[in-house]
C-alpha cells in the first residue's frame, strides 16, 4: 500500500509588493520523508510553508502534490494539514471535540468523528484527556492535541510551523522523538519549519537550508552538516570554523581542532565549559576566530585562560573547501 506522496515545488516564487520573499524554488520532497526547512528569520521558510498549505497565494510557479497542481486549491482541498506554532485550540471545546472539529465541518456524524478523534488521541498518548478543556492541559499536552487535530484529516503531507518553539528545552527534546516516531508510523511526509539547527539535525531525513529567499543547500542532514557548500551554511549550521587556507575559504569542524605544542599561533579569547567538552575560542595572528571543542578531561589536565598563547592544529584532510 502506498503511504507517501511526492510534493514538488516548481519555480515557486512569492512577492510582497517589490519584496521577493521566496525566489524561484525548485525542490522535490520525497514521499514519506521528514524534511526540515531551516534558516534565519526572513529567509523565506515560513512563506514557503504557508504557500504549500494554501494560506499564502503563489506569485509564480507551481506546487504539485502526487502529480496534481494544487497551487490554487483552498487549504481543505489540497491533501495537506498544518499544525500552527500557537496550536490555536478552541478553548470552549473538549479535547475530543477539538480534534474532531474538521470532521464536524464536513458533516460527519458525532459517533463517527468521536471514534476517529479517540483513535488519534490514543496515537499521541492523550486518550485519557479526551474530556478535558485546553486550559486544563500543559503546553506539551496542548501540542499533542493540535497534532491529533491536524492528522485526523489523513493528510498526504503534514506541515509544522515551528511546533516546538513554545516548549521548555526538556519537553522539546522529548517531543522531537515523538514527532519522529509518528512520522515513521504514519509513513507520510512531514515538512517542519525551524530555525534550530539541533532540532533539524535530530529530526530530518532531508534538510533544506534557506537564505535570502533561495535554497542555499539541501540534502541528507549528515551531508549538509559535514559538507557545507557555502560559508553561510557552514556558519549557520554551527560547529564549524570558516578560515582562510592556501588562498581559499575552508570549513573545519570545531571538534577537529587540537591544542598542541606546534601549530598555528593564537591567543585564547574565551573559554566556556559545556559539560562533555570545553569550547575554547582563540584569535589567530591574522585576526581570524577559531573555535576548538576540547574534551573536558584533556582541557583540565592543562587549563587555558583568556590571554594565554596556544597553538592550534588539525589534519589538513579534514578541511572542507567552500564555494566562493
Amino acid at each position: 500500500m502506498r503511504t507517501g506522496y511526492d510534493l514538488e515545488l516548481v519555480h515557486l516564487t512569492k512577492r510582497y509588493g517589490d519584496t521577493v520573499a521566496v525566489r524561484d524554488l525548485n525542490y522535490v520532497f520525497s514521499a514519506g520523508s521528514y524534511v526540515c526547512l531551516l534558516g534565519p528569520s526572513g529567509c523565506g521558510k515560513s512563506s514557503t510553508l504557508r504557500m504549500i498549505a494554501g494560506h499564502e497565494s503563489v506569485s509564480d510557479g507551481s506546487i504539485v502534490l502526487d502529480g496534481q497542481d494544487v497551487s490554487y486549491l483552498p487549504p481543505a482541498k489540497r491533501g495537506t494539514a498544518m499544525m500552527f506554532q500557537s496550536y490555536a485550540l478552541f478553548p470552549h471545546l473538549t479535547v475530543r471535540d477539538n480534534v474532531g472539529f474538521s470532521l464536524r465541518m464536513k458533516g460527519v456524524d458525532k459517533p463517527t468523528r468521536d471514534a476517529k478523534a479517540n483513535e488519534l488521541l490514543e496515537l499521541v498518548d492523550m486518550g485519557e484527556y479526551a474530556d478535558r478543556l485546553p486550559a486544563q492541559l500543559s503546553g506539551g499536552q496542548q501540542q499533542r492535541v493540535a497534532l491529533a487535530r491536524a492528522l485526523i484529516t489523513e493528510p498526504k503531507v503534514l506541515l509544522l510551523d515551528e511546533p516546538l518553539s513554545a516548549l521548555d528545552p526538556f519537553l522539546r527534546v522529548r517531543m522531537r522523538s515523538e514527532l519522529k516516531r509518528l512520522q515513521r508510523e504514519l509513513g507520510i511526509t512531514f515538512i517542519h519549519v525551524t530555525h534550530g539547527q539541533d532540532e533539524a539535525l535530530a529530526l530530518a531525513d532531508q534538510m533544506v537550508v534557506m537564505n535570502n529567499a533561495v535554497i542555499e543547500q539541501a540534502g541528507p542532514a549528515r551531508e549538509v552538516f559535514n559538507a557545507p557548500r557555502t560559508e553561510f551554511v557552514a556558519r549557520f549550521m554551527g560547529g564549524h570554523n570558516v578560515i582562510s587556507f592556501n588562498g581559499a575559504k575552508v570549513a573545519l569542524r570545531a571538534d577537529e581542532v587540537r591544542l598542541g605544542a606546534t601549530g598555528l599561533a593564537a591567543t585564547v579569547a574565551g573559554v566556556e565549559y559545556q559539560g562533555a567538552h570545553v569550547a575554547l575560542t582563540a584569535m589567530t595572528e591574522a585576526g581570524e576566530e577559531v573555535l576548538a571543542l576540547v574534551p573536558e578531561a584533556k582541557f583540565f589536565n592543562s587549563p587555558k585562560n583568556p590571554g594565554d598563547a596556544v597553538n592550534l592544529a588539525w589534519d589538513e584532510g579534514r578541511l572542507h573547501r567552500l564555494q566562493a
